[in-house]
């Protein structure tokens, strides 16, 4: 599978769909979308993945959506794409990479252990708070914010992240 990932030049052309999988909340997505960097996976010239990262604090930066088109899940598009955000996360001046995902999301967060997360934080009741609507996944109500970091100086002294 030929994945070419894109940097894009504009975040108006996002793929919308694509990042409504990861967030059901238009109105947050858009504000990310305002502040933030987006890049896309595409295959035989079709969007099948998205990735989007914004700087939240001061040398850090957040990835604030991941999603890849659900026929194509588990063929390792969105480990691609999260290992080429993190490469190129580690190019500008980052300390931190954070990532979060609802408690329900154990596929999830299988992967961003694999890249080198680690669970820092649960922000009890994040997605009641957040979102108008109960979101559901893997037949379980999404409440908790289960947060995730790599620290990127404590990373440069052990290992690379894992393709």
């Amino acid at each position: 599978m030929d994945i070419n990932i894109i940097k894009l030049k504009s975040n108006k052309n996002a793929p919308m769909d694509l990042l409504l999988l990861a967030d059901p909340s238009e109105k947050l997505v858009r504000s990310y979308l305002k502040k933030g960097t987006c890049f896309t996976a595409e295959l035989d010239g079709e969007t099948v993945g998205v990735i989007l990262i914004m700087e939240t604090k001061p040398f850090t930066v957040e990835i604030m959506n991941l999603a890849v088109k659900e026929e194509l899940h588990n063929n390792g598009i969105g480990k691609k794409l999260l290992l080429y955000v993190l490469d190129e996360i580690k190019k500008g001046d980052a300390k931190k990479i954070e990532i979060g995902t609802g408690n329900p999301g154990v596929v999830q967060m299988l992967l961003y252990q694999k890249c080198g997360f680690r669970i820092v934080d649960i922000d009890f009741d994040f997605f009641r708070r957040t979102h108008p609507e109960p979101i559901y996944e893997n037949g379980i109500e999404c409440r908790d914010m289960i947060r995730m970091r790599i620290d990127l100086l404590e990373m440069a002294e052990s290992q690379p992240f894992s393709p």
